[in-house]
């Protein structure tokens, strides 16, 4: 196997640091970096936030690194580091709808009486002077139907015609949702360069029954002669996930097409997106876990609206849980946020541990991504690239303001410059992608390139943590972050993690490598420890495992930082010291960095001049943050 040397150099304050760093040739599987979820003009909300520009083209040519003009400031714009995959996934609902009212398109004007033409003028103008979003969103609800189809109905409509949903104002709007589902097909199609970059087609289904947040992002590998047979389901046809995969189902029977749905923003989901019984109450069976594991692989763990790993409350022992929280529900009328078991992914980890003991079969077996659900037609998850959720929300002067964003009262200084998907695969096309996605050989990060590999297993060689082909020897001796581990041959002989970890090559060094465990007890409860593996330094645990501080760099009144403190690469050949051979159990790698900057900061310093020379740190956001990578996780079944 040829081995390639990359000289890269760091640079570290005042020093600078030259490191060989080793990649090997023709490894089992290369890293690829995207964004599953980011939205354009398309999508109802970001039209009606003052997106008017930015097309899925827009998003592509961002994706790829190209310049764009910025759909609020009319900026030129690009991305510091260009991405291999995009899924463009604009929302189901009302897909395309604002364009065409403004924009007074063909379609919708076929559609139309000349009442619902006289409506469409009057909508045209509130929606391009008036001031207020809210009236905007209000607008937009008048537009559509005013209930959606419940299970029963949309599984068999002729039962009850009845309860069919009044029809929309504006009439029947396929000929319209079908034009922009055929535009966002056709720039999918455009920009797919199997090798170099993947372009994916998708979208957004947004269940939100009293602001309680049930999105998915469903993408599909497929190309535009399998996706113009049909157009996405939305939540304006059924607010139940079980209707959801069913549709999936008959749509894949009935014309071949693959799919994945992937929950997002469970953080403020009111408890419901990973609960014990179905969204009906009902008690999780076999054949529901087996169904949504068969369509939901993956699970999107942070994003711009907010990290859903754990939460204080949920996990008191764990000193880095309590990142980029978002207190802020979906509605209109705030309701107080309150912490659930079912809002956050690792208490679903270990719902799913508990639920499986009794039934077999495990609805959240979940494989972590990252991405940003961006609605300017932008990727960005640099904290110093940062162009918000909204257009309107981008600028410093511009995040604080009376409007309702999303539905909240969040501001733009509370959102987070998060996140990214990470996907072992073959090589960067739809299909390889499509495979290590269904096999959840993926992993999240909040915004940096960090690079990790994951392994489990029985009998890693001693030298596998310095070897050149790590990858190799994790294959041949384990299963990667996204797999499954029986029973050793060995009696009782413990489960080891071979972890190695690399620093993003234009960012900050890394403070530690951490492994959460989840496990059941002999009553089927389950529990969690973190354990600090490696770290930078010479630092050393104390009785109780605990790890000091790596330290901090950043300069408040600059917004910079420097690369004295944290190590450029930390590996571990780990030994679970509390194995039992007997018992469930799940295992994931959170990685860190040193603390570095966070928008806030930077939007500050920027404003300083604003401010009359004095730096005046949001309340709503910190001023740093220890930006981070989680892994798919690996399960022990006895």
């Amino acid at each position: 196997m040829k081995s390639l040397i990359k000289k890269v150099v760091y640079l570290t304050g005042l020093a600078v640091v030259t490191v060989h760093h080793v990649a090997i040739a023709n490894e089992p599987t290369q890293l690829f970096w995207g964004d599953m979820h980011l939205h354009t003009s398309y999508s109802f909300d970001a039209f009606l936030s003052q997106n008017y520009s930015a097309t899925p083209d827009t998003a592509y040519r961002w994706a790829k690194g190209q310049p764009v003009i910025h759909p609020y400031t009319h900026a030129k714009v690009r991305i510091d580091t260009p991405l291999d995959f995009l899924v463009v996934s604009d929302h189901a609902e009302g897909l395309g709808v604002m364009r065409a009212v403004v924009n007074e398109t063909d379609e919708l004007d076929s559609e139309m009486s000349f009442y619902q033409s006289m409506m469409r003028w009057f909508a045209k103008q509130h929606i391009r002077y008036k001031v207020s979003i809210n009236e905007g969103m209000d607008i937009f609800n008048e537009l559509l139907p005013a209930k959606a189809l419940d299970s029963e109905t949309y599984l068999d409509p002729v039962q009850d015609p009845a309860n069919q949903p009044p029809e929309p104002v504006l009439g029947d709007l396929n000929k319209t949702r079908t034009s922009a589902w055929n535009d966002i097909i056709d720039a999918a199609e455009r920009h797919n360069n199997p090798g170099t970059f993947t372009s994916f087609i998708g979208w957004e289904w947004s269940s939100t029954p009293t602001g309680a947040n049930l999105h998915r992002v469903v993408v599909s590998p497929d190309g535009a002669e399998k996706a113009k047979q049909y157009l996405p389901f939305g939540s304006d046809q059924s607010q139940y996930p079980e209707d959801l995969w069913y549709w999936l189902d008959e749509t894949s029977q009935r014309t071949g097409s693959e799919f994945i749905a992937i929950p997002h923003n469970s953080n403020v989901s009111k408890g419901y997106m990973f609960a014990e019984t179905t969204l009906r109450g009902e008690p999780i069976d076999a054949q529901y876990a087996r169904t949504r594991m068969r369509w939901e692989p993956l699970v999107e763990i942070t994003q711009i609206k907010g990290d859903s790993e754990t939460h204080s409350k949920l996990s008191p022992r764990d000193p880095f849980a309590d990142f980029e929280n978002y207190p802020f529900y979906l509605q209109a009328d705030p309701e107080a946020y309150r912490i659930a078991k079912g809002d956050f992914i690792r208490s679903a980890l270990r719902t799913g541990l508990e639920i499986q003991d009794k039934i077999g079969a495990n609805p959240y077996k979940l494989g972590f991504i990252g991405s940003t659900d961006s609605h300017t037609g932008m990727s960005t998850a640099e904290e110093n690239n940062f162009w918000g959720k909204f257009a309107h929300d981008s600028i410093p002067t511009s995040k604080r303001t009376n409007t309702v964003i999303g539905g909240t009262k969040a501001t733009g200084w509370n959102m987070s410059a998060s996140g990214l998907a990470a996907a072992w695969a073959k090589e960067n096309t739809r299909e390889s992608l499509f495979a290590a996605f269904k096999r959840r050989e993926v992993y999240a990060t909040t915004g940096p390139r960090i690079q990790v590999r994951v392994y489990a297993g029985w009998n890693f060689p001693k030298h596998a943590i310095d070897a050149e082909n790590i990858a190799e020897l994790g294959y041949i001796h384990g299963v990667p972050m996204g797999g499954d581990l029986t029973k050793p041959q060995e009696a009782n002989k413990p489960i080891q993690l071979l972890i190695r970890a690399v620093k993003d090559p234009k960012g900050a060094n890394l403070d530690r490598i951490q492994v959460v465990k989840s496990w059941l007890d002999t009553t089927g409860k389950s529990h969690e420890k973190i354990f600090n593996v490696a770290w930078s330094g010479e630092r050393t645990l104390n009785n109780q495992g605990k790890l000091d501080s790596v330290g901090d760099t950043v300069n408040r009144e600059t917004g910079q930082y420097t690369n004295k403190i944290g190590s450029i690469e930390l590996s571990t050949l780990w030994q679970d010291p509390d194995f039992d051979v007997n018992v469930r159990a799940f295992y994931y790698v959170r990685v860190l960095q040193i603390p570095t900057p966070r928008h806030s900061l930077y939007d500050a310093v920027a404003s300083k001049e604003i401010n009359d020379g004095s730096i005046q740190i949001p309340p709503e956001g910190p001023a740093v943050l220890q930006e981070r990578a989680y892994t798919s996780p690996i399960w022990y079944t006895p």
